[in-house]
C-alpha cells in the first residue's frame, strides 16, 4: 500500500504508518490530565503530534528521536496541521523505508564531493593547500561530511546537506571572488570549506535530526576552530616546516565570525575582508535555500494561498508565486516571409570585394563575461 506523506495529508485523514518522532514532552492541562507533546516528520515534512490522557509508562516507552509506528488522525489547529496519536508501538525492522523518512539531497554526492575535492586542491598558498589537504585525508571525516545535514530544521535540512551547502557556497564564492583583486582567493575558499565542519560531530543524523551533547554544550563554531589547530599539526608534519600563526588565526576568525553577530551565534563580528565575503556568501546560500523550500516546488508547505506562514528568518511572510514562468504558451504566429528582393542597380564600374574582418558587427559590442570563464588556477 502507497504511503500517505504527511505533506499530503488533510484534515480527516486516519493514518497509520511509521514516522520519525523527536521532541517528546510530557505536560499536564490546566485541569490536571497529563498529554504527550512531540513532532512527528517524514521525508516530506514534520508536524506537532499529541497525545491526551497519556502516561508517564507510555512516555518513558517513546525514544528520545527516533521511529514509531502511530495511528491517529489529522486535524487543524491555528491553520496548521496537527497529528492526534491515538496508539503508538516499536517500529518493527524491515515494515518501513528509511528513505521515506529521511530526507535527502537531490543531487548526487559522489559528484559533489569530487567537484569540491577540485576546489579544494586549486588552493595555491602551500601552507593553506597541506592545512585543507589534512582534512580531506581524513577518510571518516569526509564520509561524515558527505552525509551530515547542515541543520536539524532550517536550512540544508537533508542527508547531504552539509556537502551540497558547502559545495553551493565554494562555487559562488570561486565565481565572484575575481571582482575583488584584494581578497585572498585561498583564504576565502579554505574558510567556506571548514566554516560548518564540525556539524558532522554537532548532529546526530542516524534516524532523526538532533543535537548531541557535544553540539549542545560545546557547538559547531567553536569545535570547528579548535579542529584549525589540531590539522595544522598534522599538515606541519608533512610539510615539515610550520604554518604561521597568523594564518591560523585569520582561518580560525572566519569560522567563528560567519554567523555575522552575537545575535545569530558569532563568536566575534567578521573583522576582514575574507571574512565578510565567507559571511555574505554562506548566508545567501543559507537564506535562498530555505526561501525557496517555502515557497516553490512540492516542499512547500504552511501558510494559506500564495503567501507562507510568518518566517522569523525573513521578518515576515514570502510570496510564493514565479510571476515569471508564462502561464499560458505562446500562441501560433505564421513565419513571417523574407523580404522581397530588390535588384540592385546597374554597376558601371568594377567594386572591390570587402575584406574579412573578425571585429563585431556595429550595433553589437563583443561581451565577455568572467563569470562564464574557466577560473581555477593550475597547481604550481
Amino acid at each position: 500500500m502507497r504511503r500517505l506523506f504527511l505533506r499530503d495529508c488533510v484534515p480527516g485523514d486516519m493514518v497509520e504508518d511509521v514516522f520519525v518522532i523527536t521532541g517528546k514532552q510530557f505536560s499536564a492541562t490546566t485541569t490536571g490530565k497529563y498529554f504527550i507533546k512531540a513532532f512527528v516528520s517524514d521525508r516530506t515534512t514534520q508536524v506537532t503530534a499529541r497525545m491526551w490522557n497519556a502516561t508517564r509508562e507510555i512516555f518513558n516507552a517513546i525514544p528520545d528521536s527516533g521511529f514509531l509506528r502511530v495511528r491517529g488522525r489529522v486535524e487543524n489547529y491555528q491553520n496548521n496541521l496537527q497529528f492526534i496519536i491515538e496508539q503508538l508501538w516499536p517500529a518493527k525492522e524491515g515494515s518501513f523505508d528509511i528513505s521515506d523518512l529521511m530526507p535527502h539531497t537531490t543531487r548526487d554526492i559522489d559528484e559533489m564531493c569530487q567537484k569540491l575535492f577540485e576546489i579544494c586542491g586549486s588552493i595555491q598558498n602551500r601552507h593553506l593547500a597541506a592545512l585543507v589537504q589534512a582534512y580531506l585525508d581524513d577518510e571518516d571525516l569526509m564520509n561524515s561530511f558527505a552525509k551530515a545535514p547542515a541543520a536539524s530544521t532550517f536550512h540544508h535540512a537533508f542527508i547531504g546537506g552539509l556537502l551540497e551547502h558547502t559545495l553551493n557556497s565554494m562555487q559562488v564564492a570561486d565565481a565572484v571572488v575575481r571582482f575583488y583583486p584584494g581578497i585572498s582567493r585561498d583564504l576565502v575558499l579554505a574558510g567556506v570549506f571548514l566554516h560548518d565542519i564540525a556539524k558532522t560531530w554537532e548532529l546526530r543524523y542516524d534516524s532523526a535530526f538532533g543535537y548531541s551533547d557535544g553540539g549542545q554544550l560545546v557547538g559547531h563554531i567553536v569545535k570547528s576552530a579548535i579542529w584549525v589547530e589540531q590539522k595544522a599539526k598534522s599538515a606541519e608534519a608533512i610539510l615539515g616546516e610550520p604554518i604561521p600563526q597568523k594564518l591560523i588565526d585569520v582561518l580560525q576568525h572566519i569560522i567563528i565570525s560567519h554567523h555575522g553577530t552575537p545575535e545569530f551565534g558569532a563568536v566575534k563580528t567578521p573583522a576582514t575582508p575574507e571574512a565578510i565575503m565567507v559571511h555574505v556568501l554562506e548566508n545567501m546560500d543559507a537564506k535562498l535555500m530555505m526561501a525557496l523550500t517555502a515557497t516553490r516546488g512540492d516542499t512547500a508547505t504552511g501558510g494559506e494561498g500564495d503567501w507562507t506562514e510568518y518566517m522569523k528568518a525573513f521578518g515576515g511572510r514570502l510570496y510564493r508565486p514565479d510571476v515569471s514562468i508564462d502561464e499560458e504558451p505562446p500562441q501560433s504566429q505564421e513565419k513571417p516571409q523574407p523580404p522581397t528582393k530588390t535588384p540592385a542597380p546597374p554597376r558601371h564600374e568594377p567594386q572591390s570585394k570587402p575584406a574579412l574582418t573578425t571585429a563585431a558587427p556595429a550595433g553589437k559590442p563583443s561581451i565577455t563575461n568572467p563569470l562564464f570563464e574557466s577560473s581555477q588556477p593550475k597547481r604550481k
